[in-house]
């Protein structure tokens, strides 16, 4: 057979359907990026304070499906200057020490993050106007206790009616609480509240007690709309001047004011954060395991030793009982374990449909 005298042309390579150059999986590992926290989210856009200084970031395009929310620490890339028209690039999200989350019912199995990294979970609800409702409160209870941070309640309008009988509803929970209450305005101060569009600090009483249980922590703020939350962050950082709405006398429900979660500095030597969340109508707890809740009645948990396997503790078969009725809880065992029931049920229950009891 004769000898052939080969060429480039001979040669057919086939082309990668993904392009001509094929991308490596080796990552760089970034490691000039300096770390921020986040403050803000919007539209595609994270406010990161580095260094004192708000920076603007993209996410790179291999964080595009992790979730970058408020209070998350981001390693940042680029133009980390902080100038007009300057952007950076979020590159790493830092391991994070908690995560507070929910489903958008209680049958999604999506979980949504809302906030990182905050350690106490503050669920602020007026004492009227609208009506406070122990539904959401309960689901909150069970959020903060599965995420491992310390609940705080917080009622407000104390000036239109008695707080004690909805914190009586509380009061096995051993859950510590917050109350605050508005001073009377004059019409001068009316007419500047309005003008403000509610972004006027107030004064309001028992501000000094709320404002000693956030410092030095980072502190998310949940609620439903109309709640007086936004009120309680205009007071307790007057330059946030967040807006304030108002609450409708048909429906009894606040208009949202707030649309984003942004996390604010506290003023003084303690400093702290507080993340004011928007108003919410629902919370969903599809993704709540039962075990993580009786985890913090410390009295109760080890009496689930005797459970019968997949025990949701409210069921006839749940060794609890006996173990309660033995007297092994001691004498606050049989209202801590209605109280854990009680919270066990939240996640079956939808919160618009609970409202204050009257004891």
């Amino acid at each position: 057979m004769a000898s052939r005298n080969w060429s480039e042309s001979d040669v057919r390579v086939r082309p990668n359907r993904k392009g001509s150059r094929p991308r490596t999986k080796d990552r760089p590992k970034h490691a000039d990026a300096v770390i921020g926290m986040v403050t803000g989210v919007d539209r595609g856009r994270w406010s990161v304070l580095l260094d004192g200084r708000q920076v603007t970031a993209m996410r790179a395009r291999e964080l595009t499906r992790t979730p970058i929310v408020v209070g998350d620490r981001v390693a940042l890339v680029g133009d980390t200057s902080g100038h007009e028209g300057s952007l950076a690039r979020i590159v790493r999200v830092e391991e994070r020490s908690s995560v507070l989350r929910r489903t958008a019912d209680d049958t999604d199995p999506y979980e949504r993050v809302i906030v990182a990294n905050a350690d106490q979970l503050v669920m602020v609800t007026a004492v009227a106007n609208p009506e406070p409702r122990t539904g959401l409160i309960d689901r909150c209870l069970v959020a903060a206790y599965d995420a491992g941070l310390d609940p705080l309640l917080a009622l407000t309008k104390a000036d239109l009616d008695d707080p004690a009988p909805f914190l009586a509803n509380y009061a096995d929970l051993d859950v510590p609480h917050s109350v605050t209450s508005a001073h009377e305005l004059s019409d001068a101060q009316r007419d500047e509240l309005i003008a403000s569009g509610g972004r006027v600090a107030r004064d309001l009483d028992g501000l000094d007690d709320l404002r000693a249980r956030l410092a030095g922590r980072v502190s998310v703020l949940v609620g439903h709309s109309g709640v007086g939350k936004s009120t309680l962050v205009n007071a307790l950082v007057p330059d946030a001047a967040r807006t304030t709405g108002h609450v409708n006398d048909v429906t009894g429900r606040g208009r949202h004011t707030s649309t984003s979660a942004i996390a604010l500095e506290l003023p003084g030597p303690e400093g702290g954060w507080i993340i004011d969340t928007p108003g919410i109508r629902s919370f969903g707890l599809a993704h709540i395991d039962p075990t993580t809740i009786v985890d913090h009645f410390p009295e109760l948990a080890p009496g689930t030793a005797e459970c019968p396997r997949g025990c949701s503790h409210d069921e006839a078969d749940c060794a609890l009982d006996a173990y309660v009725a033995a007297g092994h809880a001691g004498t606050t065992g049989p209202a801590r374990l209605a109280s854990l029931r009680r919270l066990l049920r939240s996640r079956h229950v939808p919160d618009k449909d609970e409202h204050l009891e009257r004891r």
